[in-house]
């Protein structure tokens, strides 16, 4: 994710924690698609700016960047982090989601990846740009979406803060 919430220049170039990485255009999506895996075999994806979603390699959620709020598992809920910005310091403020609310949070999430997952359909998507250039990523992708959906748990172990 971005160190600051204001639009990326150019997610392809920037997302070098991803070195296998595509962009696509597809049909029910305003915004161009970034899909990218790291070296372990965890995906990300950034829908837009808005919602961006990380996974480990099981496909479960580790992270999440949805409507402004940065997102944490937690493995059994998740940590929402709102960054309270004031002239000498910023703040982390966090709230646990309640179980309400971890199930909203998941239907929405499922509703975006679900849709993603139909827009990779042969005539529905475009691939924009990749890197690397001669790989398809589209298969590999289409199984790690699978993977997700299936994921239990769903949530990744907790994530520890940086020391």
């Amino acid at each position: 994710m971005a160190q600051h919430e204001q639009d990326r220049e150019d997610l392809m170039r920037e997302a070098v924690a991803l070195p296998m990485r595509t962009e696509l255009a597809c049909a029910d999506f305003d915004s161009l698609i970034t899909i990218g895996f790291r070296a372990n075999l965890g995906m990300s994806i950034f829908i837009g700016q808005d919602p961006v979603y990380h996974f480990d390699a099981e496909g479960r959620l580790r992270r999440a960047f949805v409507d402004g709020f940065l997102y944490r598992s937690q493995h059994a809920t998740l940590a929402r982090l709102q960054r309270d910005r004031t002239l000498t310091q910023t703040l982390l403020l966090r709230t646990d989601l309640n179980m309400e609310s971890l199930e909203v949070f998941r239907g929405q999430m499922r509703e975006s990846l679900d849709s993603l997952l139909r827009n990779l359909a042969p005539g529905k998507f475009r691939t924009v740009r990749r890197i690397p250039d001669a790989e398809d990523l589209i298969p590999q992708i289409r199984a790690t979406l699978s993977r997700i959906q299936n994921a239990t748990p769903w949530l990744s172990i907790a994530i520890n803060r940086r020391k």
